[in-house]
This record gives C-alpha cells, structure tokens and sequence, in this order.
C-alpha cells in the first residue's frame, strides 16, 4: 500500500500542473484507512471487522463555480479530474473568492507515544471489551445489560493544491464506548463512560475504574428521586456544557450558514452580546492529543484555536477559505 500511495502522489501532484491554468483553484484529496470495530452486547459479540479503505476528492473552482469529483480507485484519477474541473467552467459565472493562505510542504509519518492499534491483534482487541464487559457485570447483580463499543483508525492522508500545498501525513483515532443498565422491580437506569484519543492503544487499557462508574451510576441512578416542578440553581457537567454550547452556538458560528442567510447573518453580527463578561467561548482543533484534534483541515488549512466569544460578545466565527473570502476574514482551518 505504501508503494501505491508514492506513486499516486507522484500523480496527484502531475494533475495538477497539468490542470491548473484552467481554473483558479484544484486541489486533490486522497485518504486511506485501516480500522478495526468491535461491538460487545452481554456475552454475545454483535460485530467484529476490520477493513481497509481507499478514496478521495477533486476539488476544482473556476469564477466562483465549484466543479466535485469524488472516487475510490485511484486507476480513475484523471477522469474525476478532468470532471470536477469540466464542471467549475460551466457553472461558474462570477469570481473566486478564496481567503489566502500560505503554502505548506509537509511529509510527517505517523508518530504517537504507545503502540500503534495496527500492530495490535483483533484477537487482544477482543479480549480488552470481554475484560471490561466483565467488569460492567461484576459491580452489581442489579445490572442486566451491557454494552462494550470498541475502534480504531489509521489515517493517512495526501493533499495536493494548485497554490502549491503538499501535505503526507498520518494519525489514529481512538474509541471505547461502556454502557451498563441497572433494573429492580420499579425501574431500569442505564450508566454510559466513553473514552477516546489520537495517541497509543496503552491509552485504551487499564480504564477499570472508569468502566466501573458506568455501572455505578446506573445502580445509584434506580433510587434517584423524581424532580418536583420549580427554579433551581444547577452545577452542569463540564462535558455537559460543551455539548450544550456546541449544540445551541456552535453550528450557528460556522460561517457558511451565516454567510447563506441575511437573517442569521444580523442575528450572528460580530459584537453582539451573548452573555456577560464572564462568558468566553473557543474553538480550535490545535491542542494535541484530543479526538478533536487536527493539524489540517480538510483544504490544507493549519487549524487554529479561535476566540469565538471574549466577555460576553461575538468575536469570531468558524471559516473554510470561501466563507472567509467572502466575509472579508482570516481562515480558521475549520473545512
């Protein structure tokens, strides 16, 4: 595969040349993954796979026209080029408008501490959710189901653009999901723990205690009293409140929404107030090490942390290079 990935590089970047002088932009996207799933239910095993994908994009812009090629086999490369850039001439009617930013000539080979999940056999990914499915089981006889969710993935992605960007780089995504229902004779409780990272697979082992307050908050959860009716004053979650903020601001910050509607638009003006001056909001994919974490968009943009509310007012929005073309803004690496 390594030997198929140099040589359609070697491609990706020939296409280009030969096709660049006919639109403003082209930028070709070529991803391979390796991935392993497993899902425990009880003692029975539900799914057990592992796969490897190949496939990509062609992305060409010609006077404000978007011209989309997507393929998986690398043989039909020159034909979904030839599409996607036939498609931009014809729509487009305007003016590209595309934020600048910097070229980047990147070749990083996957590097984490740990061990690398593709070196791990299905049989031990196996035997990690038996162990703690086991262990869900164990903390209670109130507890009559659970649930061990288990994935990993390899990532390694090309990108090439006609503004001479040149990416080759990898990563690996973590996932274990554990969830335990509790019943008596009232009611049923169900606990839930997730756990996930871009580092090692050492990273998924040794989570007892973590998987035992799935369980434990379910069997706590069948003598919770229900709520009466009235005006408390409440702690959220921290993770809670992340969720909550993504849900209800987050999507409205993504600039391509905004830009495609007046009314948003004056709803999402930047200097509005949204809270007091305690209220500050930031998004950004540059801190390592989180699932949420990238070096690169999906245009090749370096991501950013971005200030989206600082005491209270709307500072900041969450752009791809169009929308910050447009909106008269600096990228956030957030396509």
């Amino acid at each position: 595969m390594s030997r198929l990935l140099a040589d359609a590089k070697e491609q990706i970047v020939e296409l280009i040349k030969r096709h660049q002088k006919r639109v403003d932009f082209l930028s070709i996207r070529l991803e391979n993954s390796v991935a392993s799933q497993i899902l425990m239910r009880g003692e029975s095993t539900d799914m057990l796979c592992e796969s490897t994908s190949i496939g990509g994009q062609v992305r060409a812009c010609y006077r404000g026209g978007w011209g989309f090629a997507s393929f998986n086999s690398i043989d039909e490369l020159p034909s979904f080029t030839e599409d996607a850039v036939s498609a931009a001439r014809i729509l487009g009617t305007t003016r590209t408008r595309l934020a600048p930013v910097e070229p980047v000539y990147l070749e990083k080979p996957l590097t984490i501490p740990g061990t690398d999940p593709r070196q791990v056999t299905i049989a031990e990914k196996k035997a990690l959710c038996q162990h703690y499915n086991q262990v869900l089981r164990d903390v209670s006889e109130h507890v009559s189901a659970t649930a061990v969710r288990y994935s990993d993935r390899y990532q390694h992605v090309i990108f090439a653009n006609s503004e001479g960007t040149l990416l080759d780089h990898c990563w690996v995504d973590l996932d274990m999901r554990f969830a335990a229902t509790a019943r008596n004779h009232q009611t049923a409780q169900t606990g839930r723990e997730t756990t996930g990272s871009r580092n090692g697979f050492n990273e998924l082992e040794n989570l007892d205690e973590k998987v035992c307050r799935a369980a434990e908050r379910a069997v706590k959860s069948l003598h919770i009293l229900p709520v009466e009716g009235g005006v408390y004053p409440i702690v959220i979650d921290p993770v809670l409140t992340g969720l909550f903020v993504h849900e209800a601001f987050g999507h409205l910050s993504e600039a391509d929404m905004v830009f495609e509607s007046p009314d948003l638009l004056e709803a999402m003006a930047l200097g509005q107030r949204f809270g007091p001056e305690e209220l500050n909001i930031f998004d950004g994919a540059a801190l390592e090490g989180h699932r949420g974490s990238y070096a690169f968009d999906d245009e090749g943009v370096p991501s950013t942390i971005t200030p989206l509310i600082q005491a209270g007012e709307l500072v900041g929005r969450l752009h791809s290079r169009e929308t910050a073309g447009t909106l008269n803004a600096q990228p956030t690496g957030n396509a």
